[in-house]
């Protein structure tokens, strides 16, 4: 999409351009500037360049948060329309393992998930959708893995224990932050597949584990 972006601002500037070599007509009189097409070209494509710019804003966030909570620098990429278009996978999120089995230090976001990440980061994150809590969430668990751990049910574990830190560091206050950590602990973590689940995790601040579904 971004493309015709370009090319609109593109077709702009030669618009531009181009009056600037003829602005005067044959018998000297100064040629009327083009500002309707200009207009026109400029914010179609500052309309359809904004959701690129958007998303270099989140991926640069949400990078620099998931590194934060990490303790070492990491990539996380938010999935493209193209790529979503494609995608027939449930998750959310995901990190390639190399060869040897260890996880990379780079995540994909899926689309959805990176939207109710922009949306929580432009909020005052005082009071999540929930939506926002499972995305922020997901951020959380994709650091995890790319801080090395390879299991579900531990990389599980230690994400809702480090939800709390993720939020402060998307911005979230404290109190905030403990909430949302809190609410996916008590709605969310129960109703996980046993893959991704321990009756041992202590979950946020060393809590019991709450009631399980299988």
């Amino acid at each position: 999409m971004h493309w015709f972006g370009l090319l609109c601002l593109a077709g702009a500037t030669f618009i531009v351009f181009r009056w600037f070599q003829t602005r005067f007509d044959s018998l000297g009189r100064q040629r009327d500037f083009p500002w309707i097409s200009t207009v026109v070209l400029v914010v179609a494509g500052l309309a359809l360049f904004t959701p690129l710019v958007l998303r270099v804003w989140v991926e640069s966030r949400i990078s620099s948060a998931a590194s934060e909570v990490v303790g070492a620098s990491v990539e996380v990429e938010c999935q493209s329309f193209g790529g979503a278009f494609v995608d027939a996978g449930a998750e959310f999120g995901y990190v390639a393992f190399g060869p040897d089995g260890v996880p990379e230090r780079k995540a994909l976001i899926k689309r959805d998930q990176c939207r109710d990440l922009s949306a929580y980061l432009r909020s005052d994150k005082e009071s999540p959708s929930t939506e926002q809590i499972v995305a922020v969430h997901t951020l959380t668990h994709e650091a995890i893995h790319m801080s090395g751990v390879t299991n579900e049910a531990e990389t599980e574990c230690n994400a809702v224990q480090r939800d709390a830190e993720m939020a402060r560091a998307l911005g979230a206050s404290p109190d905030a932050a403990t909430r949302l950590a809190n609410t996916y602990w008590t709605v969310h973590y129960p109703r996980l597949t046993t893959e991704y689940r321990s009756a041992d995790c202590p979950g946020p601040a060393g809590r019991r584990s709450p009631a399980t579904t299988s």
